[in-house]
C-alpha cells in the first residue's frame, strides 16, 4: 500500500459558478481571498477575461466548457495571467438541475514551501522496496504540485541482467516504464518526451527503445539534467520538457522525466534544482528496490531447488508427505524423500540436518541428494547410512543452533567438531507384502498404525546421528500389512521446550489414531490433520510421512 500522497492545503479551497458560456454567475468570499477579486469585478465576466488570461488558458478554457457540456468532470493545474503567481487546481463538474451551468472549485497547488515539499516527498519515497510501488511514490510527489506529467524509466538491461557497472544509457537504449502520472489528459506525442494518454496513466512494465533526439536518451547519456530549448507546444500538449538522469551509485540507472502544459509557467533554474533533489532521492530508492528485487529472486530460485521435487512412488504404494519449517524460514535442516527401486519397492527417507536456516539448509541439500543417489543404486539401508554418515563427517561446515533447542546440535558441541550432524530414518517398502526393512542413525523411532487404530512405536536400534563416524547401522526386518500405515517424523512434531518428547510421542499417536480411523479419511487428508494439530507446540522444522499398501 502506497504512503499517503501529498495534498494541497484544503485552507485554500474556493468555489464559484459558471454559465455555459462560460460568464461568472457567482463568486464566494473564498474565491475573493484566494484570487483577491472583489464579486463586482468577477460576476457577469467571462472567466477568461477574469482569471485565464495567460498564453493558451482561453483555449483551455473552451475544451473544459465542451467536456462539462458533455456531462464530464475537467480538470487541470494552470498559472499565470490574471492569477497571478502561482499555479492551481482547478475542477469544473455540471450542476444537476441547471441549464449548462457549472460549477468551479479552486485550490492553491503552486508554489508550495519548497524545502517542506522536498522534505516531505524524500521522506516517503522509497519507503516500500518494491520497484513498481516507488516510482510511484516518486510520480505522485511530482504531480500536480511540481508537474502536469511525470515518468520514471529505469534501463531494462538493469532489470534483467542485473549490470550495474556499465548498461548502455545512450541512444538506442532499452527502458522500461516503472510509472506514469499526469494531472490533466495530456495527449502522446511522437517524440517520446512525456508519455501519457486522455484516459487511464499508461501501464507500468512496458519496455521502449529510446530515440536518439528523446531527452531521456540525451540525459542517461550525459549524466546531466535537459530542459527543452523552446516553448513550442508538442504533440504531448506540454510546452516545457525537464528530463533528470537517476544516478545511484555513481551509474546511470535510468531517467526521470517532467513536462507541463501551456497554462503553467516553464521549467526555470530552481525547478531544476529541486527536480534533481527529488531525482536523487528516487534514483537511490529505485535501486534499492532493483538489488532488492535481485536479492528476493535468487533467494525463491535456491529455495525452489532446496525443496523436494514431485517424488515417484510405484504402484501399490500410497505416500502423503507435509513439511513445515519454524519461523520465517522457507527450508531447513530437515527433508523427505521417495525413491522409486528397480525391482518395484520404494525408498521412504526422513532426514535432519542440525540447526535451522540457510546453514542447515546447505548440510540438508547435500544429504538429500546423496541420500536419492544412494538409493537409486539399490543399496541395503545399513549401506546407504554408512555412506551418509562418512560423507557427514568429511564435511567442514560450521553449522549451529544458537536457540539449543536441537538435540543434535547439543551432542555437536559436545563432540568438539565442526563436522554438521544429522538423524536420519531410512525404509524399504515392499508393496507386495513381502519383508521390509529400515534402519536409523540417531532418529525417534517410526510409528505403525494398524488398520483398526492402533498404534505402536517399532523398536529399533537407535544408531548414532551421522557424521559421527559410527561405521554400521543395523537394519530391522518388518512387514507393512495391507491397509496399515508407516509414520515416519522429525523431532520438531513431537518434542519443545514446554513438552518432553515422550508426552509429545503420545500426542503423535493419539492423533494419528483419529485421522486415519476417520471415515472416509485420506492419507492426504489424515497427514495435514496430524501436522496442523501438533504444529501448535512446534518450535523446529516439522516433517512427517505416511505411507502404506494399497489393499
Amino acid at each position: 500500500m502506497l504512503p499517503r500522497r501529498h495534498e494541497p492545503d484544503l485552507a485554500g479551497l474556493a468555489a464559484f459558478t459558471l454559465d455555459a458560456a462560460g460568464r461568472v454567475v457567482s463568486w464566494s468570499v473564498t474565491a475573493t481571498a484566494l484570487f483577491g477579486k472583489p464579486p463586482r469585478a468577477a460576476i457577469g465576466r467571462d472567466v477568461c477575461d477574469v482569471l485565464m488570461t495567460g498564453p493558451g488558458q482561453r483555449e483551455l478554457v473552451g475544451r473544459a466548457l465542451a467536456e462539462v457540456a458533455a456531462g464530464r468532470v475537467w480538470s487541470a493545474t494552470v498559472a499565470g495571467g490574471s492569477l497571478g503567481e502561482g499555479r492551481f487546481a482547478f475542477r469544473w463538474e455540471p450542476m444537476a438541475g441547471s441549464d449548462g451551468a457549472v460549477l468551479a472549485v479552486a485550490q492553491r497547488a503552486w508554489p508550495q514551501h519548497a524545502p517542506s515539499w522536498l522534505s516531505e516527498a524524500t521522506a516517503r519515497i522509497g519507503s516500500s522496496l518494491d520497484l513498481t510501488e516507488t516510482a510511484a511514490e516518486v510520480v505522485g510527489a511530482a504531480v500536480p504540485g511540481f508537474a502536469d506529467a511525470a515518468g520514471i524509466y529505469v534501463i531494462e538491461r538493469l532489470l534483467a541482467a542485473d549490470e550495474l557497472a556499465s548498461p548502455r544509457a545512450g541512444p538506442g537504449a532499452a527502458v522500461r516504464r516503472l510509472a506514469a502520472r499526469l494531472s490533466a489528459p495530456v495527449e502522446a506525442d511522437g517524440t517520446g518526451q512525456v508519455e501519457a494518454t486522455a484516459g487511464p496513466p499508461l501501464p507500468p512494465g512496458e519496455v521502449l527503445v529510446l530515440r536518439a533526439d528523446s531527452l531521456r536518451a540525451q540525459a542517461m547519456a550525459t549524466g546531466q539534467p535537459v530542459l527543452s530549448a523552446n516553448g513550442q507546444q508538442g504533440a504531448a500538449g506540454c510546452t516545457s520538457f525537464l528530463a533528470m538522469p537517476l544516478i545511484a551509485r555513481g551509474a546511470v540507472v535510468g531517467c526521470a522525466v517532467f513536462g507541463r502544459a501551456p497554462a503553467s509557467p516553464a521549467f526555470n533554474p530552481g525547478d531544476v534544482a529541486l527536480a534533481g533533489a527529488l531525482a536523487a532521492r528516487a534514483a537511490v530508492g529505485i535501486d534499492n528496490a532493483r538489488l532488492y528485487d535481485r536479492e528476493r529472486r535468487t533467494a525463491q530460485a535456491l529455495q525452489r531447488g532446496l525443496l523436494p521435487g514431485q517424488p515417484d512412488v510405484p504402484p501399490g504404494i500410497e505416500v502423503a508427505h507435509a513439511y513445515l519449517p519454524v519461523g520465517d524460514h522457507v527450508v531447513g535442516g530437515d527433508w523427505h524423500d521417495i525413491v522409486r527401486l528397480p525391482d518395484g519397492r520404494a525408498a521412504l527417507i526422513v532426514g535432519d540436518a542440525m540447526g535451522h536456516g540457510p546453514e542447515a539448509a546447505a548440510v540438508m541439500v547435500q544429504l538429500r541428494t546423496a541420500a536419492h543417489t544412494l538409493a537409486e543404486l539399490g543399496l541395503p539401508p545399513g549401506q546407504v547410512l554408512r555412506k551418509l554418515d562418512a560423507m557427514a563427517a568429511a564435511m567442514d561446515t560450521a553449522a549451529t543452533d544458537p536457540a539449543g533447542t536441537d538435540p543434535i546440535g547439543t551432542l555437536a558441541m559436545a563432540a568438539g567438531t565442526a563436522a554438521p550432524f544429522a538423524t536420519c530414518v531410512y525404509a524399504v517398502i515392499d508393496p507386495s507384502g513381502g519383508p521390509s526393512g529400515i534402519a536409523q542413525a540417531g532418529h525417534l523411532p517410526p510409528v505403525l498404525v494398524l488398520p483398526g487404530g492402533a498404534t505402536e512405536v517399532l523398536d529399533l536400534p537407535p544408531g548414532l546421528p551421522l557424521g559421527l563416524g559410527a561405521g554400521s547401522f543395523q537394519v530391522t526386518e518388518f512387514r507393512l500389512t495391507p491397509g496399515a500405515t508407516l509414520a515416519l517424523y522429525t523431532d520438531g512434531l513431537v518434542e519443545s521446550r514446554s513438552r518432553p518428547i515422550d508426552d509429545g510421542l503420545a500426542a503423535l499417536r493419539g492423533a494419528l489414531s483419529s485421522a486415519l480411523a476417520e471415515p472416509g479419511s485420506t492419507l492426504d487428508g489424515a497427514c495435514r490433520a496430524v501436522t496442523r494439530l501438533l504444529y501448535e507446540h512446534g518450535e523446529d522444522d516439522i516433517t512427517l510421512m505416511l505411507a502404506r499398501t494399497r489393499q
